[in-house]
């Protein structure tokens, strides 16, 4: 019996774990590229092709779903709130909520695609939650043991903040989807 429903759910699995690998290999090399970004200059351009790289991803999702009018505006609102969210928050936010977001949605998108398999799962998005949150938790109790780095339960916090945004905004996404698709089958 294999742990995966399909070819998708593993590939969408293989995908969180190495998100998740490439934030635990933070912990170990991020000072060090700390210190080789600290010029504001250098920050505002590697987030700039961050948001280039989320933009390009959000775009081919686009195109391979093929939205409608209204859920393009739903989507636009989602980003103007995360767009805003971000500018608000220093570096390290930042990179949690990216990191984070993007973990949840794999992991979200993981669960959904096991779900769509045929296995019965209660809560999907809730355990996406929980396993997203457990996640961030191991990966801040891990700085207790790493000299340079700096255990704060409040980064916790952001983490688990950051995958209920992601998860809540996916699931407004779908909802929206979905209503679309029965008015216009009620027709």
């Amino acid at each position: 019996m294999t742990a995966f429903t399909s070819s998708r759910e593993k590939r969408l699995w293989v995908a969180s774990l190495s998100v998740f690998v490439l934030i635990f290999l933070t912990l170990f090399i991020g000072q060090p590229l700390e210190k080789l970004f600290q010029s504001q200059d250098v920050r505002a351009i590697v987030f700039l092709l961050v948001m280039v790289l989320v933009g390009a991803a959000i775009l081919l999702h686009a195109v391979i779903t093929k939205p409608t009018t209204v859920e393009i505006a739903v989507i636009s609102g989602i980003a103007a709130v995360y767009i805003m969210f971000i500018l608000r928050l220093g570096m390290p936010e930042r990179s949690h909520l990216m990191e984070y977001s993007v973990l949840a949605i794999l992991v979200h998108k993981a669960m959904a695609e096991r779900v769509a398999q045929g296995k019965k799962i209660s809560l999907p998005a809730l355990i996406s939650f929980v396993i997203t949150f457990l996640l961030g938790v191991i990966d801040e109790c891990l700085q207790l043991f790493i000299p340079s780095r700096v255990f704060d339960p409040v980064d916790i916090l952001f983490n688990g903040m950051a995958a209920a945004m992601a998860i809540g905004s996916f699931i407004l996404v779908q909802w929206i989807r979905k209503r679309i698709k029965n008015s216009k089958m009620k027709k």
